[in-house]
This record gives structure tokens, C-alpha cells and sequence, in this order.
């Protein structure tokens, strides 16, 4: 039986939000994330692909790109893009050491247990293979941030990790539709204090005031 996931019956709209409106959102992260990927050529693997909007940005940077994601209808657009399969985050269907490259975008909004998916990474990078993180700076863009012309105002709630329900600040874009799983800073870095890995290099990009982004890479030790 198919499980619905929560993009199912959104991939169009998302498909067509990402390259329009969500454009520039979509190029701070991939700058981010062009900044932090380590040298081609080589195999990365997209850890919720959605429609597969990456790939070509990888693909000039001599990387072949496998996507894998939960929704069986961003898959269905993401097929046109890059080899892909259906897979829970948090469960990776990969041998253990297998990969020298795991990037993943705007995930931890996404999913409960964010923590598993960063040790389903880590558990199949190679010694000294990279996980890359991209996602939105749970900081300053979240639905307790009131985002005002020179900076943001914090509204209560920002301490409560979480399903969350909808605020006057959550947008009307892709958590309007999908919903927010909200991560204090504490909470996401803490994801990535894993026993077998490395920080590399933490960066914040995007906006006039506060950055809209953070991005993280950490490697697997030898």
C-alpha cells in the first residue's frame, strides 16, 4: 500500500513555486551549498530530492546525482531530472560506507526525527565522505519570526521543537501547504554532535538583515 506523504498532491505547485517565486530562496541555498561541496568529480546522493531541482546545479559541478525522497509524487517529476527512488530519510536503503557525498535541503523542516536522518548520512558516507546540510535559519525564518524591513521581531514559541501549527507569520508558500517542523538552533546543530563526524565549516547566507540560511558540513572521520 502506498503511504501518503505530506508533498503528495503538491509537486506541481511546488515545481513551478521553486523556479518562480521561490527562485531567489532556491539560489542563496544553492550558493550555500556550491560553497561548501567538496571538489568533483564524483556520487552524491540527494536526500529529499523533491522534484529534483538540484541536479543540474550539481551536475556542472561534475557530480552525478541519485535522489531519494518520501513522496512518490515529487518523484514522479524528480524521474525527469536524475535517477531516483522512494525512501524513508531516516531509513536509507544504502550499504553502510558506500557514498562519498550526502547533500540534503531544507529537510529539517520537513520531517520529525531530523537526527536520524543526519545518522543515516553519516552511516553511509565512506571514511572521510561529507554530508552538506543545507536549510532555512530556524533563527530568524520560522512561524514564531515576524519578518519586518530591518530585521525580525521573535514571537514566543521558538523554544517548542516541533509540529507546528499555523501563525500570521508562517507565509502562504510551501509550510503554508505542507505544514513546519521547527527546530531551535540548539536542536538542529545538536543533530550533527554524532560520534563519527567532523564539523567542517558552518555558514550563514541570505537577506538584507538576518541570513535566511544555514549551512553546515560535517565529515566522517577516517
Amino acid at each position: 500500500m502506498q503511504v501518503t506523504a505530506r508533498y503528495d498532491g503538491h509537486a506541481d505547485w511546488y515545481d513551478g513555486w521553486a523556479q518562480t517565486s521561490g527562485a531567489e530562496i532556491m539560489a542563496v541555498a544553492r550558493a550555500a551549498l556550491g560553497e561548501l561541496l567538496p571538489s568533483g568529480p564524483g556520487l552524491a546522493v540527494d536526500i529529499g530530492c523533491g522534484t529534483g531541482v538540484h541536479a543540474e546545479f550539481m551536475r556542472d559541478r561534475s557530480f552525478g546525482v541519485v535522489g531519494l525522497d518520501y513522496s512518490a509524487d515529487q518523484l514522479r517529476l524528480a524521474r525527469g531530472r536524475l535517477p531516483v527512488g522512494r525512501a524513508d530519510a531516516r531509513a536509507l536503503p544504502l550499504r553502510s560506507g558506500s557514498v562519498s557525498l550526502v547533500f540534503s535541503m531544507f529537510t529539517h523542516t520537513d520531517l520529525d526525527g531530523f537526527d536520524r536522518l543526519v545518522a543515516e548520512a553519516v552511516r553511509v558516507l565512506e571514511p572521510g565522505g561529507a554530508l552538506v546540510y543545507v536549510g532555512i535559519h530556524p533563527c530568524f525564518v520560522s512561524p514564531f519570526v515576524e519578518r519586518m524591513s530591518d530585521g525580525v521581531r521573535l514571537h514566543s514559541g521558538y523554544k517548542t521543537v516541533g509540529w507546528q501549527a499555523r501563525t500570521p507569520h508562517t507565509g502562504n508558500a510551501v509550510r503554508h501547504r505542507v505544514g513546519v517542523h521547527h527546530l531551535s538552533l540548539e536542536a538542529l546543530l545538536a543533530a550533527f554532535l554524532h560520534p563519527e563526524t567532523r564539523l567542517d565549516r558552518l555558514i550563514e547566507r541570505g537577506g538584507s538583515a538576518v541570513p535566511e540560511v544555514i549551512a553546515i558540513r560535517v565529515s566522517r572521520r577516517p
